[in-house]
């Protein structure tokens, strides 16, 4: 006991040492509690049939309670609306992982510092432009009557493809839409990993005669290796999770089977129809989807590299 109440001193010794500190960090835990867990209650209106009159506390219960949860997963679109979101998840994580290493890679290694920071603010640019104009740019381009790509093949005589209007490609646009928005920003933390790296080590390697594909090899990747884990844990936990404002700007009819995405579904029969208690219950099972993955792959990593969230 009185080893607990001498560590309790000392943590309120060093909580008073630090009330600066912590006076700064209250506003981000105030916001974060008002708007990301007291909002959770809600949540509870999935097993509800909820009424606007009756509220949610006053709304009765479903019967049986996971009847909305049933009726998505009996769904005719539930195959398709999972298939959609993994597809796009997964095809984006494997574009979006690796080019963000290669490029601060490649930075990395640039001699010229003036060639290295022009392409790095050319690289990051593209970032900063909002998802609503990034996808009129995205439409204007691909138009076949009047954009870049209806120009370049009337050039060679011949008519462009609707890119917009087929549905195989409308995942490849709304990827490497984002590879050309968010790579270059997204190798920020990848160039800050590499450099913490100590020069001494490049001295070394040259000394024996390594060359500059050996060093980035030997030396740069596997200081960049923890951090990627980290990040990689991150995006899985958000696999289900397609970004919502993009997807539905970029929809039409005739893309419709391959772009409709748990989060347009959700947005749909929730505010559109107002399907609350139905749309409630979708977006919690992709929650506890992302959940599991993040879990999953966070235990993985900890057990095959050390390194983990927690």
């Amino acid at each position: 006991m009185a080893a607990v109440k001498v560590g309790g001193k000392i943590s309120l010794i060093k909580i008073k040492r630090s009330g600066g500190l912590y006076l700064l960090l209250f506003p981000a835990i105030a916001l974060s509690f008002c708007f990301a867990y007291l909002p959770m209650y809600g949540v509870i209106i999935a097993f509800k049939d909820y009424r606007n009159a009756l509220g949610v506390m006053g709304s009765p219960f479903s019967e049986p309670l996971y009847k909305h949860f049933e009726r998505f997963f009996n769904s005719f679109q539930f195959r398709q609306i999972i298939t959609n979101t993994l597809a796009i998840s997964f095809y984006h994580m494997l574009a979006t992982v690796p080019l963000p290493i290669i490029m601060a890679l490649i930075l990395n290694q640039m001699k010229s510092k003036i060639f290295k920071r022009t392409f790095q603010t050319i690289s990051y640019m593209p970032h900063f432009i909002s998802t609503v104009v990034m996808v009129g740019i995205i439409l204007i381009m691909l138009s076949p009557s009047s954009g870049l790509i209806g120009h370049l093949f009337r050039l060679f005589g011949s008519q462009a493809p609707n890119l917009m209007g087929v549905s195989k490609a409308f995942s490849s646009v709304y990827v490497w839409s984002d590879v050309w928005q968010h790579t270059g920003w997204d190798s920020i933390i990848y160039l800050a990993a590499l450099s913490a790296v100590d020069p001494a080590l490049y001295e070394a390697a040259i000394v024996d005669g390594a060359n500059r594909w050996q060093r980035m090899w030997r030396i740069d990747f596997p200081m960049l290796l923890p951090t990627a884990c980290i990040l990689l844990i991150l995006r899985a936990g958000s696999i289900m999770s397609v970004g919502f404002e993009k997807v539905y700007l970029m929809q039409n009819s005739l893309n419709l089977v391959a772009s409709e995405v748990i989060s347009t579904y959700v947005y749909k029969v929730g505010i559109i129809n107002a399907q609350y208690s139905y749309s409630s219950a979708i977006g919690l099972f992709n929650t506890l989807v992302n959940l599991v993955l993040l879990l999953t792959v966070n235990f993985i990593s900890k057990k095959l590299s050390d390194t983990a969230l927690w």
